[in-house]
């Protein structure tokens, strides 16, 4: 059972009940895996509810009897659902134009144009596919999709808001 394999069959089974993996972690032991799956509904905004227990409860019921058949998985395996949080993982091309507008932090494998490996702005989009515009500081600055590590929504908390 390749990684690969699992995680794209997953996306789709998960895009076929209405929405978006975002990440799939795959722990445990070959005895005791554990697949780690976020989801997101596919038209979900920055600070905005997206997914609910009753949404994560749905996917996870939906995919056992999937992962229950599946070659090559032992039987003794443990599926997580979850949201993916306030700070979503940007993990997708799509993400990064879906996103515009938003804080977001990325991290890089190089430094970006003088200003080191972790680099936080208001996200422009994607360019030809390829490079991601962020606005730091008044600059517009592009880092290339491959130079890219992680990258993620920021959420800041405003005075008074609940916990």
């Amino acid at each position: 059972m390749a990684d690969e394999t699992l995680a794209a069959e997953m996306a789709q089974r998960v895009e076929e009940l209405g929405y978006e993996m975002v990440e799939l972690e795959q722990a445990g032991s070959r005895a005791r895996p554990i697949l780690r799956l976020s989801i997101d509904r596919p038209d979900s905004k920055p600070g905005e509810p997206a997914v609910s227990l009753d949404d994560c409860s749905r996917v996870s019921r939906a995919l056992e009897p999937w992962l229950d058949q599946r070659e090559g998985l032992s039987d003794r395996y443990v599926i997580e659902v979850s949201s993916p949080g306030v700070e979503r993982p940007l993990t997708k091309p799509r993400d990064w134009d879906r996103f515009a507008g938003a804080e977001v932090a990325i991290k890089t494998r190089v430094p970006v144009e003088g200003r080191g490996k972790k680099v936080q702005g208001t996200l422009v989009g994607l360019r030809d596919g390829e490079r991601v515009a962020l606005q730091v500081d008044g600059d517009e600055v592009e880092i290339p999709l491959g130079e890219i590590e992680r990258g993620n929504l920021v959420f800041r908390w405003e005075r008074g808001q609940k916990r």
